[in-house]
């Protein structure tokens, strides 16, 4: 078949190429031409069907009633000349070369495809700017989008903006920046230089716009940042702001705390800005060099972490100083965990190693493995960990340290994520530490499908023990979910405590005179910070062992749990007796099985290292 004559179906005919070409060239095309555009002067021949096939605006404009459907000569007075030939061409062919142009007159096509609502071609202009953005053209840019109302290139700009923010207040385009454009800038706590810079760079600004009042944005300059020095010498020799401006901002500098103080910092989103690459060093701390270096699979008992000594007083801890001030909203920290051991620690933050605020508090908790820490954006220079407790030693030993800014979508409350996916999982640090199985953490694997007699869960003997889930650091639970022990008709009763740091303890749960078999999902309130989850069993109607298979908080919504069919239990078919009677029953006893803490926990010879 000739590749001119494609079927693609077979049935359906493609010759969109043809039809793209015809119309293509009737581009500046006498033939058929009903109406004249006249821009800068220029006459262009058009077609009024095509026009208004490609444009809302056209379509108004030629069919709508107005006087101008009635000429068949139009004058588009708004329309840059340069831009408009650009556009033309897109509308007959859908083509359109960007690299060939001036960005000048790229910004006036963009302009044009706002005005006659061509918004793929404003998104493609958009993907290209945001490839193109440089110290020169940045300040253009920036004032087309907030004109156009183009929320993407907008904050593309404010992002490269906010890097670059002392080339961009040094650049002349920096002058030509609308007032909007400059008030939106100016108010980011992320549009981060020297306040003096900015407030100078204000200063030209206003001098090369007279005819703009620049009160308004003078008021968006931070004062209170700029030293007592350079106010007095320079901001008040401008006559630009008044005395007694200038006096609240000293007294705001000597009186005010200095974590009230309204500071700027550096964004970058998603990368950790607590590495050497970025200036990031430990200033205190006992072998402060591995805490950075991002290896987070080399260490043992004599390296690979950082660790300062446990004390009433809380004198020591382990200091980190950014390489710049930086906007973090999340830290990801490794406590030590080649044993069971946990910790208990708080994070401060502060500018000046004089005014510390408290941003985690994890003193009451017992924390451990990788912490997932969320907390309110804040501007910080200096970190500080402070652990208060080892449940083994008086040492307090973090293998690897990261902060960053990043878009999460975490709730908190109180200083605790609430979180909404499945956090009893061994990626997020839970772990199994009382219980009986063949696996360790088998509870905790998500696999809900393959169990038997044998394998697949985890137990205890009634009257003796528990199921012991222990999470990496408290979060904030309201429900939870698990799934009871099912290939036969058996049912079980149990309770489910939970706490903080498993000396106080609270019921969320009493089944013990509930008959409960396979999926179990359990709601409790007020919601509550928990670490450690003990579920007990205390009847089966079977034997005297509480079988458990799956375990996870919060409880996720899985519709295949919940529905079962009279003839199966779980996942599993109910055996008939004849068959029952071939396979031999889940252990009488917990004895039977192996205890998870004799296999893989290893020797507690090592414990005191410190």
């Amino acid at each position: 078949m000739s590749s001119h004559h494609r079927l693609n179906p077979p049935g359906d005919i493609e010759h969109i190429n043809h039809l793209s070409e015809d119309i293509g060239a009737l581009y500046l095309s006498d033939d058929c031409s009903d109406v004249t555009l006249i821009v800068g002067g220029q006459r262009f021949n058009g077609h009024k069907i095509i026009l208004a096939a490609r444009s809302q605006y056209f379509r108004a404009l030629l069919f709508g009633g107005l006087k101008e459907s009635t000429q068949s000569e139009i004058e588009l007075k708004d329309a840059n000349l340069a831009a408009f030939k650009g556009l033309l061409e897109y509308i007959y062919t859908g083509r359109m070369s960007l690299t060939d142009r001036r960005e000048e007159v790229v910004l006036d096509i963009l302009g044009l495809a706002h005005l006659y609502g061509f918004s793929e071609l404003e998104s493609a202009i958009s993907d290209y700017l945001k490839e193109i953005l440089d110290i020169k053209n940045v300040c253009p840019i920036l004032d087309a989008a907030l004109l156009y109302q183009l929320d993407f290139l907008t904050r593309v700009c404010h992002e490269y903006m906010d890097k670059h923010a002392c080339q961009v207040i040094l650049h002349e385009s920096f002058l030509q920046l609308s007032a909007a454009a400059l008030n939106e800038l100016i108010v980011r706590d992320s549009f981060y230089a020297e306040e003096i810079d900015i407030y100078l760079a204000v200063r030209a600004w206003i001098n090369a716009n007279p005819e703009v009042d620049g009160k308004s944005v003078l008021d968006k300059v931070r004062l209170s940042l700029i030293s007592i020095t350079d106010l007095l010498h320079t901001v008040r020799s401008t006559n630009l702001v008044s005395p007694e401006a200038i006096l609240d901002a000293i007294a705001a500098r000597t009186q005010i705390r200095d974590s009230e103080l309204n500071y700027r910092g550096l964004l970058v989103v998603d990368e950790n800005v607590a590495h050497p690459v970025h200036g990031a060093q430990v200033l205190q701390g006992e072998m402060r060099s591995y805490l950075l270096d991002g290896d987070t699979n080399n260490y043992d008992m004599e390296r690979g972490y950082t660790r300062h000594t446990i004390t009433e007083s809380q004198e020591h801890g382990i200091l980190i100083k950014l390489g710049t001030q930086c906007i973090i909203n999340h830290v990801k920290m490794l406590l030590w965990d080649k044993d069971m051991r946990s910790y208990s620690y708080y994070l401060e933050v502060s500018m000046n190693q004089k005014d510390w605020i408290r941003i985690i508090d994890h003193t009451q908790y017992f924390c451990r493995s990788w912490q997932y820490l969320y907390f309110e954006p804040r501007v910080v220079l200096y970190i500080r960990i402070v652990g208060t407790h080892n449940t083994v030693n008086k040492v307090f030993h973090v293998v690897n340290f990261e902060a960053y800014f990043t878009n999460h979508t975490e709730k908190l409350l109180n200083g605790f994520v609430v979180p909404t996916r499945n956090v009893a999982t061994m990626d997020r640090s839970a772990t199994v530490t009382e219980g009986v199985c063949r696996t360790r953490n088998a509870l905790l694997n998500g696999n809900t499908l393959n169990y038997d007699w044998d394998n697949g869960y985890t137990c205890h003997q009634l009257g003796s023990g528990s199921i012991l889930v222990q999470l990496g650091q408290p979060y904030i639970i309201d429900s939870m979910r698990l799934l009871l022990w099912d290939c036969d008709d058996r049912s079980y009763s149990y309770y489910i405590e939970v706490s903080g740091n498993s000396w106080t303890w609270v019921l969320v749960a009493d089944k013990t005179r509930d008959a409960c078999r396979s999926w179990q999902t359990i709601h409790f309130e007020p919601p509550r910070p928990v670490v450690f989850i003990r579920i007990v069993g205390t009847h089966n109607t079977a034997n005297e062992v509480f079988h458990c298979v799956h375990f996870e908080c919060p409880a996720q919504i899985n519709d295949k749990s919940v529905i079962k069919s009279p003839t199966h239990r779980g996942t599993h078919p109910i055996p008939s007796d004849t068959a029952l009677s071939l396979i031999p029953p889940p252990p009488e006893t917990a004895t039977e099985a192996v205890n998870i803490d004799q296999e893989e926990a290893g020797s507690d010879d090592h414990n005191g290292f410190s």
